[in-house]
């Protein structure tokens, strides 16, 4: 289940955009890994351990270069990055969050290409980014939902859910 809800978060921080181009068949995504301090990069490390498999029915395939701190399935249709910096959307009280299984991941919609969600609340910040078949799918939230939950605690009880 899944809700919408404005954020009025106050911040201020730099959006690293995620670069996730001319993906063929069999052919790695190339994103560049987030740098964050070593406590969330110590979170984002137990993170990559409990990473499914499978994502919204894609296999796993991870981008380049090889990094703790990024994930990915069906050759860059879902990239997932931790440790991200805050994004400065967040400090928008008309930003939007979608809630998916105990959750909170606000929404982006980057231009030209799929949307982009990073959580909420949360000790460390995970983004998400999907191509456009998935842009009215939650099954990437729901399936990393149980991952983020048990290895990135909630900053801000009972914010999180």
């Amino acid at each position: 289940m899944s809700s919408h809800r404005p954020l009025g978060l106050p911040v201020s921080a730099a959006v690293l955009l995620l670069a996730v181009t001319g993906c063929s068949a069999g052919a790695r995504a190339s994103v560049p890994a987030p740098a964050p301090p070593a406590a969330e990069a110590a979170l984002c490390r137990a993170l990559a351990k409990e990473l499914p498999d499978t994502v919204a029915g894609q296999e796993r395939s991870d981008p380049s270069p090889d990094s703790e701190l990024t994930a990915g399935w069906g050759d860059g249709a879902i990239v997932l990055r931790c440790g991200v910096p805050r994004p400065e959307k967040m400090s928008d009280p008309q930003a939007r969050a979608i809630s998916a299984d105990g959750v909170r991941w606000m929404l982006e919609q980057p231009e030209g290409g799929g949307p982009r969600f990073t959580t909420v609340y949360r000790e460390t910040y995970v983004e998400l980014a999907l191509d456009e078949r998935y842009a009215h799918d939650v099954a990437p939230l729901v399936d990393l939902a149980a991952p983020v939950e048990r290895a990135v605690p909630c900053a801000l009880e009972p914010e999180c859910r």
